[in-house]
C-alpha cells in the first residue's frame, strides 16, 4: 500500500519501473522507501549518565547519613537537653517514621510532576532544617522532635528520587549497573555517619553535625539547581524534548548537544500523558510485594547490626574509645561499597548473557527492543538467579557475627564478618530492588517510596527491640534469631522466579486496556 503525502520527497528506490513512475507523476507524489530507525532509550550517553548517577547517589546519601551521623551525639544531647536517653532515642525513631512515609508523597509527586522540581524543594527542607536543628534552644525537646520529623522528610524522599532517575535514562540492559552504584550512597550512610558524627561531636561539639549537614546539602541543592536536567519521560521523553523553564537546569551541560527543537521531534518523543497513578496501589501486584516484603527485611537486619556495633563492642571489646568504635564502621561500609560496583555489573552482564541467549541472531538494540515486548524473557532469573546463593553467605555471617561477639574472640574475625554482611546485603537488595524497577519503570519512584517505607517500617521496629532482645536472648541467640528469619525469606526469591511472568503479562494486559 502506497502512502500518500502533500509535501514533495526524494524517491530513494531505483527499482520503480516506468509506469510507476509515471503514476506517481500524476498524481503529483513519488514513492519513498525510508528505512525504519529506533530511538534510542535515552539521548545521554554513556559518560552522562554516570555523572547523573554519581550526582543522585550522592544525594541519595543524605537520608542514612543524617540519620546516623546523630547516634554520637545522643548522650551529650540527654544531657544538654535534661530529658532520659529514651526520649532522644524518640527521635531516632520519628526520624525512621517520616524516613518510611514521606517518599510516598514526594516520590509519587516526581512522578508526576518531574524529578527536578521535588529535588531541590527536598534538599531545601533538608537544609533549612539543619540549620534549625543548629539553633534550637536547649529547653525546647519539643522543637527538637519536630525539627527532626522535618528533616527526615526532606533527606528521605532523595533515594526514592534519584531510582526515578536511573529508571528515566537507564533501560534494563544497564540499569543494574547505574542502580548497584546508586544504592552505594544511601547504604554507606549508617556506616560513615557514626564516624563523622563521633569526630565533629568529640571535636566541635553536636551543634557541629547539624552545621555539617546544612552546608552539605546546602551545596548538593545548589548543584541539582545548576546541573540536574529533568528527566522524567512524561515531560521529556527521551530527554530530547524541552521541559518548562522552571524545570530546566542553569547551567544545562548534560545532553546538551542532542536536544532537539523541532515540534514534530518532540511530539514523537514524546510519551502520552498519563492520570495521577496511586503508589499503593503497587501493594496489589504479588510478585512486587514479595520482592518488598524480602529487601525489607534483608536491610532491617543490616540495620540491626550497625544499630547495635557501638553497644556490643563496647562490651565485647572494653580496650575500644569511641573513636576506636567509629572507625569500626568502616569496615561494614567497605563491603558495601565493593558490594555496590561488583554487584551492578553482575546484574548487567547476567541480562547480557540471556539476551544473547534469547535472541542470538539479532543485534542488541533489535534485541533489547524485542525484551520490552516478550513476556518470554526470564527477566527474573537473569536479575534472581543467583540471589539464593548470596543468601546462604548472608545468612552464615550473621550467625557467625553473633557468636563472635558473644566468645569474644579476636576482634580481626567480626570486622571480616562485617564486610561480607554488607557486601551481601547491597547485593541482595540491589538484585530486589532492580526488578521492582524493570517491573514498573514509569513508576521507579512510586515503587521506590514503596521499597523504603517497608524497609522503614521493617528496620524501626527491628532496631526499636534489638537491645531488648540482646538482653534477653544474648548476642548470639539474637543474630540465630535474625538469620534463620532471613533464611526462611530465602523461598519467596523462587516464587518470585516461578510467578513472575504470569503478573507481568496481566500488567501488561491491564496497560493495553487503559
Amino acid at each position: 500500500m502506497q502512502k500518500h503525502s502533500t509535501t514533495p520527497t526524494v524517491a530513494v528506490s531505483n527499482q520503480n519501473n516506468g509506469n510507476d513512475a509515471q503514476d506517481a507523476a500524476e498524481r503529483g507524489e513519488n514513492r519513498i522507501k525510508v528505512p525504519e530507525t529506533k530511538r534510542p532509550y535515552s539521548i545521554y550517553t554513556k559518560r552522562e549518565k554516570w555523572i547523573l548517577v554519581i550526582m543522585i547517589a550522592s544525594s541519595g546519601l543524605f537520608s542514612p547519613l543524617t540519620a546516623n551521623v546523630y547516634f554520637p551525639a545522643i548522650p551529650t544531647l540527654a544531657r544538654v537537653f535534661n530529658k532520659s536517653v529514651e526520649l532522644i532515642n524518640l527521635t531516632v525513631t520519628m526520624y525512621m517514621v517520616f524516613q518510611g512515609i514521606s517518599p510516598m508523597l514526594f516520590g509519587t509527586l516526581a512522578d508526576n510532576v518531574g524529578r527536578r522540581l521535588i529535588y531541590a524543594t527536598c534538599l531545601l527542607i533538608l537544609c533549612l532544617s539543619c540549620v534549625g536543628l543548629a539553633l534550637v534552644p536547649t529547653n525546647a525537646y519539643w522543637l527538637l522532635l519536630l525539627l527532626r520529623c522535618i528533616q527526615s522528610a526532606g533527606s528521605a524522599s532523595t533515594i526514592a528520587l534519584g531510582a526515578g532517575v536511573i529508571g528515566d535514562i537507564a533501560d534494563a540492559s544497564e540499569r543494574g549497573g547505574f542502580y548497584g552504584i546508586f544504592q552505594s550512597g544511601p547504604l554507606l550512610g549508617p556506616s560513615i555517619g557514626p564516624v563523622i558524627g563521633g569526630l565533629l561531636a568529640g571535636s566541635l561539639g553536636w551543634r557541629s553535625i547539624f552545621w555539617f549537614l546544612c552546608i552539605s546539602s546546602g551545596v548538593a541543592f545548589i548543584l541539582i539547581i545548576l546541573f540536574l536536567p529533568e528527566t522524567l519521560r512524561a515531560i521529556v521523553g527521551d530527554g530530547s524534548i524541552q521541559p518548562p523553564i522552571y524545570l530546566r537546569p542553569v547551567i544545562p551541560i548534560l545532553g546538551r548537544r542532542k536536544k532537539q527543537a523541532t515540534g514534530a521531534a518532540q511530539d514523537q518523543a514524546l510519551p502520552p500523558k498519563k492520570a495521577f497513578k496511586n503508589p499503593f496501589a503497587l501493594l496489589k501486584h504479588l510478585d512486587i510485594t514479595i520482592l518488598l516484603i524480602f529487601n525489607g527485611w534483608i536491610v532491617a537486619v543490616y540495620y540491626a547490626v550497625t544499630a547495635t556495633i557501638s553497644t556490643v563492642f563496647a562490651s565485647a571489646y572494653p580496650f575500644l574509645n569511641e573513636t576506636d568504635i567509629g572507625l569500626c564502621f568502616l569496615s561494614i561500609g567497605g563491603g558495601m561499597l565493593a558490594g555496590s560496583v561488583l554487584s551492578g555489573q553482575f546484574l548487567d552482564s547476567e541480562y547480557h548473557r540471556f539476551l544473547r541467549k534469547m535472541y542470538p541472531n539479532l543485534d542488541s538494540k533489535e534485541a533489547k527492543e524485542n525484551v520490552r515486548k516478550d513476556e518470554k524473557f526470564p527477566i527474573e532469573e537473569a536479575r534472581l538467579r543467583f540471589l539464593p546463593a548470596v543468601m546462604i553467605i548472608y545468612v552464615g555471617c550473621i550467625l557467625g557475627y553473633g557468636w563472635c561477639i558473644e566468645e569474644q574472640v579476636h576482634i580481626a574475625v567480626p570486622l571480616v564478618l562485617h564486610f561480607f554482611i554488607g557486601f551481601t546485603a547491597i547485593f541482595s537488595a540491589t538484585c530486589a530492588s532492580t526488578l521492582c524497577i524493570d517491573y514498573v519503570p514509569e513508576q521507579s519512584s512510586s515503587v521506590t517510596a514503596c521499597n523504603n517505607l517497608i524497609r522503614g517500617s521493617l528496620g524501626a521496629m527491628l532496631v526499636a527491640v534489638i537491645d531488648l532482645m540482646i538482653r534477653r536472648l544474648t548476642v548470639g541467640w539474637a543474630f540465630v534469631l535474625l538469620g534463620c528469619l532471613c533464611a526462611v525469606m530465602t523461598p519467596s526469591v523462587y516464587a518470585v522466579i516461578r510467578l513472575g511472568p504470569h503478573f507481568r503479562a496481566k500488567r501488561r494486559a491491564q496497560r493495553e486496556k487503559q
